[in-house]
């Protein structure tokens, strides 16, 4: 793995005996003491990831909330300063770029995370369409590192390292001048998990001594270093998409039941045209919610009625939370309504699905 990147917490990682794979071209942990354990972590107490891997990049300029607001799916205008807006960036055809947090910290100067495995075409992206606006673009990713802490008691962990009443940032809001176990860090409440939690992003020369920090003072209230298997399972059972799974550049967010993210009233947005006119024709596919009795769901199995495959799982696990085997399904639409019958094809056999809410976890967000 030699050729693969190395966050700057790779070390602590490895002396924590985490099971290190590679995933979208950088060294990290899969699993630690276990996915259930850490899952269960997360939504009992608390759980500490490394998520480092994730691509930053700055807009600043006169015109960086016209380019912004034409970039992605959401609404920029309803931003406050500090503020933070979950939304995609779509190609002209309706299909997904990817799928982004975007921070505002002034009219002038934003502050877009990307995912990892999308950071250079995303940034190549971003500079195309840049052209026309006076602003600057700068790929921050490299100089960045970033933990997320998440769970029910992660404000009380997080509040003993901190210079701040973090009761003041609320849900998706951010504060740029917080001081973490002594160093100075953007710390953001918005969460990939279902449940209440803070991003901390800093320098990478501060990263360990937050992550130790974080680890003594919430050694005894439960808190666990968490790997990527958990954040999966996470926040699928909080029916939260993954790029790759859920959206694609050939999944567009209405198929992938995100419209509630897609302003098709605003002025325009690259796509526009191309879902609205997909709206209005009636979306072909749709994204559902199903559940096994026997068998667990994967990633890329067939559905299938009747002997035809209508559709595909895009994500599927055995819950650890609901003691279930529950999945979601991009299918064809006239196969969409809930309570139908669906059939997944686990290696040689078909075996029954029932299609459910979307919403297997009641997310536990702090307003």
């Amino acid at each position: 793995m030699d050729s693969v990147k190395k966050t700057a917490l790779f070390d602590v990682h490895e002396k924590l005996g985490g099971k290190i794979i590679d995933f979208a071209g950088w060294s990290l942990p899969v699993q630690y003491e276990g996915i259930v354990e850490e899952h269960e972590a997360v939504r009992n107490a608390a759980g500490i990831f490394d998520v480092s891997h994730m691509g930053e990049v700055e807009v600043k300029g006169k015109d960086a909330f016209a380019f912004v607001q034409n970039l992605v799916t959401n609404d920029v205008a309803t931003l406050e300063d500090h503020q933070v807006l979950y939304g995609m960036m779509c190609y002209e055809d309706g299909g997904v770029v990817d799928d982004l947090l975007v921070y505002k910290f002034n009219q002038d100067f934003f502050y877009l995370v990307i995912n990892a495995s999308n950071i250079n075409k995303d940034y190549a992206w971003m500079l195309e369409q840049s052209k026309g606006y006076d602003i600057t673009l700068e790929n921050m990713s490299s100089q960045v590192s970033e933990v997320a802490i998440q769970g029910p008691l992660a404000q009380e962990i997080l509040q003993k390292v901190v210079d701040v009443n973090l009761d003041d940032i609320k849900f998706f809001y951010c504060n740029r001048n917080v001081t973490v176990a002594g160093a100075k860090c953007l710390v953001s409440r918005t969460g990939y998990t279902g449940e209440d939690g803070f991003e901390i992003y800093s320098e990478n020369k501060d990263i360990v001594k937050i992550w130790e920090a974080l680890m003594e003072v919430g050694k005894d209230m439960g808190l666990k270093p968490a790997g990527l298997g958990c954040r999966d399972t996470l926040r699928f059972e909080a029916a939260l998409p993954l790029y790759g799974n859920e959206l694609s550049k050939d999944i567009t967010p209405l198929e992938a039941g995100l419209g509630f993210f897609v302003k098709l009233g605003k002025e325009s947005f690259i796509g526009k045209e191309a879902l609205v006119a997909q709206k209005e024709a009636g979306l072909p596919r749709k994204t559902v919610g199903f559940e096994m009795e026997k068998g667990i769901p994967r990633h890329g199995y067939d559905v299938v009625v009747d002997d035809k495959v209508v559709g595909m799982v895009t994500t599927g696990y055995f819950s650890p939370t609901l003691k279930k085997n529950i999945g979601l399904a991009l299918v064809d639409a006239s196969y969409a309504e809930m309570g139908g019958a669906l059939g997944i094809q686990v290696r040689k056999k078909v075996l029954p699905a029932t299609i459910c809410s979307k919403r297997f976890y009641q997310k536990n967000y702090k307003k």
